[in-house]
């Protein structure tokens, strides 16, 4: 420190601030929302301060100081959490005839208050599944009213909440379903429905997933002063505690199911939080096993969040998985994964 400038001084001081904010962000998935909302907040900008290190990592090291070794580690020690942020490098393996395709999408209600200046927003949607033609679809804030019709799905499980607005959730399939059901949330319009679905001499339970909303418009174009922070900020805490009780039925409910598992949708969290580790648990993030780039999930014009996801049982292969991040028809971006069954012989285990 003696032979730093008064400025290289300050820069390190920053630095060291930092580094302890980053490493409680390591933490943070490890603690409960409703003990910690102010804490849980940090989720949201953890990549953030890992891009923050690696600037103070190339700054240190164009001078040649050993100050760059604090970045380091705490890049060194955060590698995980880089994979679940960028991906440098997908994985696609060949097409297999036993491969299926398992696809989410948040459809917000197909744009059914034209939130969207588009009167064929709901055509394109279904031009787009037609087109991309996955094995098993699964769509969040479902709306019956688009009278949209998928015929090439003999199978289908929906759902629909509320008075005024009714919104809800549907899985449709190409493969029988022999069960189905719904996983209720307390004072919640939100929810989870699951279907068993028969393919050859398996039997899968998909989840299509939907939790409690941050309520935070993806076009915010106006100036966020103090008064909008601490609303934004109330509103993050009181979601991020109604996630952890979802989370927390969602997980029972996995746990008393045998059958190999997939669980897909809207978490509406990130990859950083306490609800992504309690949901995902031993699961696969298809994302992490196959994807690339940031898998931004979220038309959010400021941030690349990632709030949709695939996680898959380690019974079965990700091969490949895709966002479509050029199709805007939602304030979500569809996300799918091509899947294959694993031999017993050959099972996989999740990082």
């Amino acid at each position: 420190m003696k032979r730093l400038s008064w400025f290289n001084k300050t820069v390190f001081f920053l630095n060291i601030i930092l580094a302890i904010l980053t490493l409680l962000g390591y933490f943070l998935p490890f603690l409960a929302p409703k003990l910690f909302p102010f804490l849980s907040v940090l989720t949201l900008i953890l990549p953030m301060l890992l891009i923050a290190n690696i600037f103070f990592l190339v700054y240190w090291g164009l001078q040649f100081k050993r100050q760059l070794l604090l970045s380091a580690v705490i890049l060194l020690l955060g590698t995980t959490f880089i994979n679940k942020f960028y991906k440098f490098s997908g994985r696609e393996t060949p097409l297999h005839e036993d491969d299926f395709v398992v696809m989410s999408y948040n459809v917000r209600l197909f744009n059914l208050f034209n939130w969207i200046k588009d009167a064929d927003v709901a055509a394109k949607i279904k031009e787009f599944v037609d087109h991309e033609d996955p094995d098993v679809l699964c769509l969040q804030e479902y709306s019956k009213n688009a009278k949209l019709k998928f015929p090439q799905y003999k199978f289908k499980y929906t759902t629909k909440h509320g008075q005024n607005i009714q919104t809800g959730q549907a899985i449709f399939s190409k493969y029988r379903m022999i069960d189905k059901g719904e996983i209720h949330f307390p004072n919640s319009n939100n929810n989870v429905i699951y279907a068993d679905i028969v393919k050859g001499k398996d039997t899968l339970r998909v989840y299509s997933m939907h939790l409690q909303s941050v309520n935070i418009s993806p076009d915010i174009h106006e100036k966020i002063d103090e008064k909008k922070s601490k609303l934004i900020f109330n509103r993050l805490s009181v979601a991020f505690k109604e996630q952890q009780l979802q989370s927390e039925l969602i997980q029972s409910h996995m746990d008393d199911s045998k059958h190999p598992k997939i669980i897909c949708g809207d978490m509406n969290n990130s990859a950083f939080s306490y609800v992504y580790r309690n949901i995902r648990g031993d699961l696969q993030d298809a994302f992490v096993e196959a994807g690339y780039g940031f898998g931004k999930s979220y038309h959010f014009v400021y941030y690349p969040a990632r709030i949709d996801y695939v996680f898959v049982d380690n019974r079965i292969e990700v091969k490949a998985f895709k966002t479509y991040d050029d199709f805007i028809n939602s304030d979500h971006y569809p996300i799918a994964a091509r899947l294959k069954m694993v031999e017993k012989s050959d099972e996989i285990t999740a990082d």
